[in-house]
């Protein structure tokens, strides 16, 4: 809960996390994108995703992904109510959508183990565009994946099973390589996110395709190798480079206008880290 006159219900994080700091940032727009690409390369989610999912109809794939991202902005800075009607809206989707395997056989999109890919993959690209941009240091890279199994909850995942530090966020990742692959569903995915998309508005996807074009290369080399591109460490060294330079110059820039929770958001946390 915040403190003095504005009392009101903060929600998982509050203007003390890691988690609100982090998710305020510019920068972490090429995080969102390198999600999506690192999302793209398991094979049983991706399927099910095309079968059931609007992301590839053109016409509709622009509602989606601000759907998604509203629904992300509730996670993060919504009240406990909101946080949970979300939560419950998305489950009760989820629980209802199945996924046909090549053989035929079905799956659940809620499966745990498909919920926890998506959310590991969003939380590690979260963390690695933070930290590789300056926004926090290793340890607060830490807390902020610890305080993600809050959010892995709001989905319906058992925290027992949700990487609470990057070192099991990395084990995990080595656990499911293998089953990793970049399959038709996943090429035609990407394609879509490399071209602008006819329903949103000119400047925003034309701005969504350059952040996804970036985001290539913030991907961890055996992903990039995966799409086809070059795994180098320099490479890395070069973007890690480009991201700080890009938070930086977003630094400079006045606020976007946002929806009244992430604008009282920005101010609480500044207050915090001015008291702090």
């Amino acid at each position: 809960m915040s403190t003095g006159t504005d009392e009101i219900d903060d929600g998982l994080f509050g203007p003390s996390s890691v988690t609100w700091r982090v998710q305020l940032e510019p920068v972490l727009w090429v995080a969102g994108m390198r999600a999506l690409l690192l999302q793209s390369l398991h094979p049983r989610v991706m399927r099910g995703t095309f079968q059931n999912s609007a992301l590839f109809d053109p016409k509709k794939a622009w509602p989606r992904f601000q759907r998604t991202v509203g629904f992300v902005g509730t996670r993060t800075f919504g009240t406990h109510d909101d946080v949970e009607a979300a939560g419950a809206r998305v489950r009760r989707m989820h629980a209802t959508l199945k996924g046909r395997a090549p053989d035929g056989t079905s799956f659940a999109l809620d499966d745990p183990e498909n919920l926890l890919w998506v959310h590991n993959a969003e939380i590690d690209s979260y963390v690695d565009v933070a930290r590789r941009a300056g926004v926090v240091d290793d340890a607060e890279a830490d807390t902020y994946v610890a305080e993600s199994v809050r959010a892995a909850q709001v989905v319906g995942l058992d925290p027992a099973i949700v990487p609470a530090s990057r070192a099991e966020l990395a084990t995990y990742f080595d656990r499911v390589r293998p089953e990793l692959a970049l399959t038709d569903e996943a090429r035609r995915g990407v394609g879509g996110l490399l071209t602008p998309q006819p329903s949103a508005p000119t400047g925003i996807a034309l701005a969504l395709s350059s952040i996804a074009a970036i985001s290539f290369t913030t991907l961890p080399r055996w992903a990039r190798r995966m799409y086809g591109l070059p795994g180098l460490p320099t490479t890395d060294v070069g973007v890690t480079l480009a991201l700080k330079a890009l938070r930086t110059a977003s630094d400079l820039l006045p606020d976007i206008p946002a929806p009244p929770e992430i604008a009282r958001a920005r101010r609480l946390v500044r207050e915090a880290r001015a008291a702090g």
